[in-house]
């Protein structure tokens, strides 16, 4: 008989990013080196889609702090936030004493903030992870003023696509002949696989997945933009495996808002 248990597919979740926090910032594709091409082209797909700061932002499952870097070097006053407790152990180090930030613990499909008490709204990789997506929506249009904007990084991690295969099995050649790479073995894959396969999207977040989703929760102005300039700045320096890493799966900006006025303001 399997014995009864009181943990959920979030704790499972939590478990999951705490032990992955202390190797994270060596993963390629998460952080982003300080001054360089990427960070230029991470910032630049914000304010594009967020406007001229200051702003009020809330950045959800904020992990290590690394759209944190972005978020203060573009002027926003950031309330990060994530329900790791050693993620944000992490955020708090890499950024103590810095202004115009909040850390909070809190989970990002229901933080508990106040209605309407930001301007704008940014997660990366972390819709994919909803355990209940269309609830966690409607509540970030809560969180968000009227004109208020909602921009989403993610991807469909379930399986790669079209070239991507070709380089996902590049890189299983180039694993095979050199070993695989060290700042992957963190990566906890079969756990990974096990909660990925519990999720909603486990068959793939895709942005005609999701616009409808978004509509039904009460945003407009859904708009679908390319992820290719982020990925030409990180082949730039790559090696072999991890330019490769840039294409085997789709990857995506999308952006919408809530109905009224701009938020973009001065004080």
């Amino acid at each position: 008989m399997t014995a009864a248990t009181n943990r959920s597919l979030k704790d499972d979740i939590r478990d999951y990013w705490s032990e992955r926090s202390k190797t994270f910032d060596l993963a390629f594709g998460h952080r982003i080196p300080r001054g360089g091409p990427e960070f230029e082209a991470w910032s630049a797909a914000i304010a594009d889609r967020i406007g001229p700061a200051p702003q009020r932002v809330l950045e959800l499952a904020c992990g290590t702090g690394e759209v944190t870097a972005l978020l203060l070097a573009l002027g926003h006053e950031v309330t990060a936030l994530d329900f790791s407790e050693d993620m944000l152990a992490v955020a708090r180090a890499k950024h103590a004493g810095r202004p115009r930030l909040r850390l909070l613990l809190a989970d990002a499909e229901n933080p508990m903030l106040p209605e309407a008490s930001f301007d704008a709204i940014v997660c990366r990789h972390l819709v994919w992870t909803l355990t209940d997506p269309a609830a966690a929506l409607v509540e970030w249009r809560r969180l968000l003023r009227p004109g208020g904007r909602l921009v989403v990084f993610d991807g469909d991690w379930s399986s790669p696509f079209g070239l991507g295969r070709v380089a996902a099995l590049a890189i299983a050649g180039l694993d095979r002949l050199f070993g695989p790479d060290r700042h992957y073995d963190g990566a906890l894959g079969d756990r990974h696989r096990g909660i990925m396969g519990r999720l909603p999207f486990a068959d793939g977040l895709t942005p005609e997945r999701l616009v409808p989703m978004l509509a039904a929760a009460g945003f407009s102005d859904i708009a679908i933009g390319s992820h290719a300039p982020i990925a030409a700045a990180q082949r730039r320096g790559a090696n072999l495996r991890n330019r490769m890493r840039t294409f085997v799966y789709r990857r995506f900006v999308l952006s919408c808002r809530v109905e009224g006025p701009s938020v973009a303001r001065s004080r």
